[in-house]
C-alpha cells in the first residue's frame, strides 16, 4: 500500500524566485553545502563548473521525486531520493569528463561529493515530494540558481583579492576562444595566499553573510517605519469619560 499523502502546493512562482535567490539562499541562510563552496571557490571557472554541475542534479533530482512522489512510500523515501541524486551526479560526472577534463580533473572529488549535498536531500525532501512537477523544477532551479550565484560571487572575490585578476582559465568550459576572456586588474599583483587558501573562503563567506544581513535589516527597517507611518485622512480620537 502506498502511504504517501499528497500535499497541495501553495507557493507562487514568485516567492519559489525569492526564496531560491535571497530570502532563503542555500549558501547565505542555510548555510549548506559550504564543504564544496568554501573547497573550490578559489576562481570563477572552478565555482562556475561546480555550480552548474550542482544545478543539473538540484533540478533533475527534484522533477524525478515530484514525478514519483505517489508511488514512494515514506518507509524508503531518503533511500530512493538518495539513488535518485547520486543517479544525476553520475550524470553530471560523465557529461563533464566528456565536454570539460581538465575542469573535472582540477574539481576532483568535489564533484561525486554532489551527492552529499544537504541542499539536493533537502529540497526533494522538503518541498519536490509534496508538490508537482513544474513547481518542483523551479524550486530546484532557484536553488541552485541562487547557489551558483554565491559561489560565482566567492569565487571572483578571492580570485581578485588572492592574484589580481578575473576569468583566468574560462576556456576549460567554454573552449579556445573564452582563453581571451582573462582580465588583470592589477598586473604585478603578488599572490595573496590567503584568499586563494580556505581560511580565505571562509572569511569571503563570512563577509557575504554580513552583507546580506545588513541589507535585509535596512529593508525590515523601512518596512517598520512605512507601518508606522498614520493613514491619510484619518483621525486620532480621544474618548474620555464613562460609557454606560
Amino acid at each position: 500500500m502506498n502511504d504517501v499523502t499528497p500535499v497541495k502546493s501553495t507557493a507562487t512562482a514568485r516567492e519559489l524566485t525569492r526564496n531560491g535567490l535571497w530570502n532563503n539562499n542555500a549558501a547565505l541562510v542555510q548555510l549548506l553545502g559550504l564543504c564544496p563552496l568554501l573547497a573550490v571557490t578559489g576562481s570563477v571557472v572552478n565555482a562556475l563548473g561546480l555550480g552548474i554541475a550542482t544545478m543539473v542534479v538540484l533540478v533533475g533530482s527534484n522533477t524525478a521525486v515530484s514525478l514519483i512522489r505517489h508511488y514512494v512510500p515514506d518507509s524508503v523515501r531518503l533511500p530512493a531520493f538518495v539513488m535518485i541524486i547520486a543517479s544525476f551526479t553520475t550524470c553530471a560526472e560523465l557529461l563533464m569528463q566528456a565536454f570539460t577534463y581538465e575542469l573535472y580533473q582540477v574539481l576532483g572529488i568535489f564533484i561525486p561529493l554532489i551527492v552529499t549535498n544537504c541542499t539536493i536531500l533537502g529540497r526533494a525532501d522538503a518541498f519536490a515530494r509534496k508538490n508537482p512537477v513544474l513547481p518542483a523544477m523551479l524550486d530546484g532551479f532557484m536553488m541552485a540558481l541562487g547557489f551558483l550565484a554565491v559561489l560565482i560571487v566567492l569565487g571572483g572575490l578571492r580570485e581578485l583579492v588572492g592574484q589580481g585578476t578575473l576569468f583566468t582559465n574560462m576556456d576549460l568550459i567554454f573552449g579556445p576562444a573564452a582563453a581571451s576572456w582573462e582580465i588583470t586588474l592589477f598586473p604585478n599583483y603578488p599572490d595573496f595566499l590567503f584568499a586563494i587558501l580556505p581560511p580565505g573562503a571562509f572569511v569571503g563567506l563570512g563577509l557575504l553573510v554580513a552583507v546580506k544581513n545588513r541589507v535585509d535589516a535596512g529593508i525590515q527597517k523601512r518596512k517598520d517605519a512605512q507601518a508606522d507611518k498614520p493613514v491619510a485622512g484619518s483621525k486620532r480620537v480621544r474618548v474620555t469619560g464613562t460609557i454606560s
